[in-house]
């Protein structure tokens, strides 16, 4: 699958699911773009199943990052709302 994210929005979306009270920090901020990124990047790599067999500890990490990030909500944030917004505030 092509990724819509560009690296820095990648190595952001990153930073924030890696972080979960970054979320909480760049809402209240309004970082609308960051928020953004990290919601299309939990959407679009989700960890896939071959990142199990090559990379196990990456794998695990990275379920439990995409787990705590929608069991405190992050599930139910709008994409195309926080894009509007990020287009609103640049």
């Amino acid at each position: 699958m092509k990724s819509t994210l560009s690296r820095n929005e990648e190595i952001t979306a990153r930073h924030l699911l890696a972080r979960p009270g970054g979320l909480g920090v760049a809402l209240k901020e309004k970082r609308w773009a960051d928020v953004a990124a990290l919601v299309c990047f939990v959407r679009e790599h989700d960890a896939s199943h071959d990142l199990a067999m090559t990379d196990a500890a990456l794998y695990k990490t990275l379920r439990q990052q995409i787990t705590t990030f929608h069991l405190r909500g992050g599930g139910a944030l709008n994409l195309e709302k926080l894009r509007q917004l990020a287009a609103q505030t640049s």
